[in-house]
């Protein structure tokens, strides 16, 4: 008897229920996705204490991301070779030393090192949950389990700033990483006693494709240091830049066509022929570039324009991720009940108003007026992220759930890279251009400009300035004024496009198919 839609239908849950299977698997993963963002406030303690410059110390960033991004879409094959419970667990127990080290690292190499093989050992965390999750829960009942998934991949980074800052003001920024070893050995002990890996995945290779897995690591290595590290080194004007780019394109190419020939590849490509694959990892990807981009832009111009403390600026942004939380079970409610597909409309469309609230952001807004669109942003992902992820899935076949599962992973990950790198070269860019075109006006022939400059000299003479110094100080104060209000015209720019970008990803949707409410989902 065939019990292939049985178990799709049902669920694989052999030992423990649903609930515990996710707890297992989800607490290790909300470590490991904590960790791509809990180390951003602490770069100046960290470079205070290991003797190293803030550029220098932004490879323990880089580090992480560059091999948790290598092992990605490996992660199914890898479960193949090793067994997924066995690789599981070995992930986790090797992610809790490696948080051990780097919290022992005694110079910036060492935790640079250290970083490369947490990510190392954390990437598979990530795809291998979401499959299990997606086999635990019932076809009926997969956006629960994704909604739990959800709230780990995306409440994570966004309370990792705020408990990053604590952490180290209260402790030392050694702790971010202590942190992660008595969950790590919970969930180790958890899985131990409620995962078992199904009867349907099968172990073992004949054939090792050495090929396929050093164009990938090159490949999305290059490209990730390329993303984190091209705004600040000019992008193409630095020839290193130029030559990883080259790189990159050249492996990833090379990559595609090696695997669809290869007859045991490290990547299976035909999981984007399952329906509903396609689109959804594209509407993942463009999702990951308004996330990380917007979690990028937020604190920058709550700390540098508004004079907010890093500890504020978190605050500010925590209740984004209090929305996401309230609302994720909701959802994965809703989608066993409607159609995902209007969902992700609705989803789409919340993210778009927040960004365009954003965009109306000035530099006389109070804390409210910062945070309430973080709360319009939350409530979007959630709408987003779980059906985007139940719809994705809905056809693959449960053979080819560790290779989906680590792909889509990978499309947001890098979707995150190629928007944090495209909002600060935008940022950057667009503040000189408001500047260039600010400062035309401000000239000594313009009326208003002469009526300003008078107002200030008279009150910094008022305040007991002499009259030469206070022409000089009133002059620094209109370039400073211009400064202020050309930066603030680029994140106005940078939001508007966010909420362009979420607007056009509409008609994708219904590329996809409805996934089925009952009955077991199938490959084409």
């Amino acid at each position: 008897m065939n019990q292939q839609p049985d178990i799709q239908e049902q669920g694989w849950c052999p030992i423990g229920t649903p609930g515990i299977v996710a707890l297992s698997v989800m607490l290790a993963t909300f470590m490991e996705v904590l960790d791509t963002t809990v180390v951003n406030v602490s770069l100046p303690h960290i470079s205070g204490n290991l003797s190293a410059t803030i550029d220098e110390t932004t490879w323990v960033i880089t580090s992480y991301l560059v091999s948790n991004a290598i092992v990605l879409p490996a992660t199914g094959w890898l479960s193949r070779v090793f067994g997924r419970k066995k690789f599981y667990m070995t992930c986790v127990a090797a992610f809790a030393v490696a948080s051990f080290l780097c919290g022992l690292a005694p110079s910036l190499p060492w935790l640079v090192f250290f970083r490369v093989l947490q990510g190392l050992c954390g990437g598979a965390l990530q795809p291998i949950s979401q499959a299990i999750l997606l086999e635990s829960f019932p076809l009926r009942k997969r956006g629960m389990g994704m909604a739990i998934f959800g709230i780990g991949v995306v409440f994570a980074p966004i309370i990792g700033p705020t408990l990053g800052g604590w952490i180290t003001d209260n402790f030392t920024w050694r702790w971010i990483f202590y942190i992660n070893i008595p969950v790590s050995v919970l969930s180790l002990t958890l899985t131990e006693m409620y995962i078992v890996d199904p009867p349907y995945l099968r172990r073992g290779v004949t054939k090792v494709d050495y090929a396929g897995l050093g164009l990938l690591a090159v490949g999305i290595g290059a490209l990730q240091i390329v993303l984190d590290n091209g705004q600040r080194k000019d992008w193409f004007e630095t020839s290193w830049i130029t030559q990883l780019s080259i790189i990159a394109v050249v492996c990833l190419i090379a990559l595609v066509v090696w695997e669809r020939r290869a007859e045991h590849p490290i990547i299976d490509l035909s999981v984007f022929k399952a329906r509903n694959f396609a689109p959804g990892a594209l509407l993942i990807f463009m999702l990951g570039i308004a996330l990380y981009g917007s979690l990028v832009l937020l604190p920058i111009f709550l700390q540098n324009l508004l004079g907010y403390t890093a500890m504020q600026s978190g605050l500010a942004m925590s209740p984004g991720g209090i929305g996401t939380l309230i609302f994720m079970p909701l959802v994965g409610y809703l989608v066993g009940k409607r159609d995902a597909r209007y969902l992700i409309i609705f989803g789409l469309a919340m993210m778009s108003t927040s960004m365009f609230m954003m965009s109306h952001y000035n530099l006389q807004i109070s804390f409210w007026h910062a945070m309430y669109p973080r709360i319009v942003m939350g409530m979007g992902l959630a709408f987003l992220f779980v059906p985007i992820a139940t719809a994705t899935f809905a056809f693959t076949p449960r053979e080819q759930m560790g290779t989906s599962t680590g792909l889509f992973n990978l499309m947001r990950n890098v979707g995150g890279s190629f928007g944090i790198a495209g909002v600060t070269t935008m940022l950057a860019r667009r503040a000189q251009f408001h500047q260039s075109r600010l400062g035309e006006h401000i000239t000594g022939y313009n009326p208003f400009v002469q009526e300003a400059m008078r107002k200030s000299v008279a009150a910094l003479v008022a305040h007991g300035q002499s009259y030469w110094l206070a022409q000089k100080q009133a002059l620094g104060l209109a370039y400073f004024g211009v400064l202020r209000q050309a930066a603030l015209m680029s994140f106005v720019d940078c939001f508007r496009l966010l909420g362009v970008i979420m607007l056009v990803l509409i008609p994708v949707v219904f590329i996809m198919r409805r996934p089925p409410r009952h009955g077991p989902a199938t490959g084409h």
